[in-house]
């Protein structure tokens, strides 16, 4: 099943994908939280309403999370290899997952425009990211069951303003101002997605690919992140965890590249689809 939550006239709904449209769920049920809180059993007893066109319905945030988004740093080898070739370092990959997050209040729609302003940072740079979105109240997950508390998966972009990254000293402040976060624009649920370990992953600028891998790139895989994070602490119900970003972020690059006023980024993933936004920096 494919998710999704729009606008439609002055209503916003959670719904789902079918061939005529988008298929809402029933007004009892008012965000996509709310679905994906329900008991797996339950959700699948729950009656959808008529389609409505594609058309005449505006994408959003599939969803947007109570708490702070999850978020893994340095998780794909080309990314680590660039980061430490950018600071004359020695690579050392980690032992564990580098966890971080992004406050719920940087999260974006699909489509809309980034404002993101100059006053706060000349150094705005793109993540794509393949995010993942826990289904159920879970703690201590072992490995081997970590991928059935999935609910499904999504596009992420984890912009980032990198001064701020730098300056700071770490990276909650510079991945969490407002529009850092566009995510969607649909949830593709975890039965159409037989192994998340093998997702083609890229991002465009204007059209130009700046970073194209695989999942299978991971240092740490999907489920070795939620058996990670949910060792003694608890996960609950529509928590999104971003799994990191591949090789060819803006500021390692030689020279450094950063986002424009007008530039158009795509993050598209195999079998989940594209995440469109633009850019305003004025």
């Amino acid at each position: 099943m494919r998710y999704v939550t729009f606008r439609y006239g002055d209503e916003v709904r959670p719904g789902l994908i079918d061939d005529d449209g988008i298929r809402p769920f029933p007004r009892s049920i008012a965000t996509m939280l709310d679905y994906i809180g329900l008991d797996p059993a339950l959700r699948t007893t729950i009656a959808t309403e008529a389609a409505i066109p594609f058309h005449l319905a505006t994408p959003l945030a599939p969803l947007r999370p109570r708490k702070n988004v999850f978020a893994v740093g340095l998780n794909y080898l080309g990314h680590a290899e660039e980061i430490a070739r950018s600071r004359g370092a020695e690579l050392r990959l980690p032992n564990v997952p580098t966890f971080f997050s992004k406050a719920p209040t940087s999260v974006a729609d699909p489509l809309s425009t980034l404002r993101l302003s100059p006053a706060v940072s000349s150094e705005w740079d793109w993540e794509a990211e393949l995010a993942v979105v826990i289904g159920q109240r879970c703690k201590d997950v072992p490995v081997a069951d970590a991928l059935s508390v999935v609910f499904g998966y999504t596009c992420l972009n984890d912009v980032t303003a990198r001064d701020l990254q730098r300056d700071h000293k770490q990276w909650f402040k510079g991945k969490s101002l407002d529009d850092c976060c566009p995510i969607g624009p649909t949830i593709v649920g975890s039965d159409e997605i037989s192994d998340p370990g093998n997702l083609e992953i890229a991002l465009r600028v204007n059209g130009v690919t700046k970073q194209r891998a695989n999942t299978s790139q991971l240092i740490f895989n999907v489920a070795a992140i939620i058996a990670s994070l949910s060792r003694g602490m608890t996960l609950e119900a529509g928590d999104v965890i971003a799994t990191g970003t591949p090789d060819g972020v803006g500021f390692a690059r030689m020279p450094p590249e950063f986002l424009k006023d007008g530039d158009e980024m795509e993050v598209e993933i195999g079998g989940i689809g594209v995440l469109r936004n633009f850019v305003s920096i004025t």
